[in-house]
């Protein structure tokens, strides 16, 4: 097949179909296939397949291979340790491929050969079970977009993100390291329960000195640098927020669900 490609048609989740020279070449994936009617073998290879055939004549298949990301299964166990309920992976590779890796990385589940759309049914059926747990959808392709967009919370990989997931998306990893998603759960944990503590103070302080006063014990000065201590305390007790840092943390119970789609993996085509 060394002529020059004419008309061409893509499938969406499958594959593509085009005239080479006259001749009908197919080149996809197990599903094309069979909608096509092309007899080929069974393959259960570990990877993206992607099959080849011309004229209704299967020629063989391309196996695209995946690496793990190194920090994807500290990532995994450190979502664990912040008591993350569930670590799920949504794909459109083969279901050996996200075999694999979930096996791999322990993950709680995963579903694979999904569908842009199958997707979002997906993410909708994660968010009806969920209750009053969170949602957070990592992603980075284009297809991503919709359901970083319908996830609770929903983040995109900047320097591999499609500009659709990055324009979507709540929060962006602009380093591409697993590791910033438990980093960011810690650090806005730290930073909610400063800000509880800080307002807590502030009113009891204040309703204190409201009623010293009301009794005549305390002068108009101490409610005046009474209020300058607050703020004071206040803005230290933020600066608490700076010594959050990558790494284990006190597990908690959380009814959240991290659902990830290829984002565990390096080298994907």
């Amino acid at each position: 097949m060394d002529g020059t490609p004419g008309e061409s048609t893509e499938i969406p989740g499958q594959g593509m179909l085009a005239t080479i020279d006259g001749a009908a070449v197919v080149a996809g994936n197990d599903r094309l296939l069979h909608r096509q009617g092309i007899a080929h073998p069974s393959c259960d290879a570990r990877g993206t397949v992607v099959h080849v055939a011309r004229d209704g004549r299967y020629l063989g298949r391309i196996t695209i291979g995946d690496r793990v990301r190194a920090d994807a299964a500290n990532a995994v166990r450190s979502l664990k340790e912040l008591g993350i309920e569930r670590v799920l992976m949504l794909t459109g590779d083969g279901v050996e491929a996200a075999k694999g890796i979930h096996e791999e990385l322990g993950l709680d589940g995963f579903k694979a050969e999904l569908l842009p759309e199958e997707k979002v049914a997906e993410i909708e059926r994660i968010i009806s079970s969920s209750g009053d747990g969170k949602v957070l959808f990592v992603g980075d392709g284009m297809n991503d977009a919709p359901v970083i967009a319908r996830a609770d919370l929903g983040a995109a990989m900047g320097g591999l993100a499609s500009d659709a997931a990055i324009e979507t998306a709540d929060m962006i990893i602009t380093t591409d390291s697993l590791a910033k998603i438990p980093l960011a759960i810690r650090i806005g944990r730290k930073t909610r329960s400063i800000v509880r503590q800080n307002i807590g103070a502030a009113l009891a302080i204040k309703a204190a000195f409201i009623l010293l006063g009301a009794i005549g014990v305390a002068s108009m000065w101490e409610a005046v640098f009474a209020d300058m201590g607050v703020a004071l305390l206040a803005i230290l007790n933020a600066t608490r927020s700076f010594r959050v840092r990558e790494g284990a943390s006190h597990p908690r119970k959380r009814r959240a669900i991290l659902a990830d789609t290829r984002n565990w993996k390096r080298g994907e085509p």
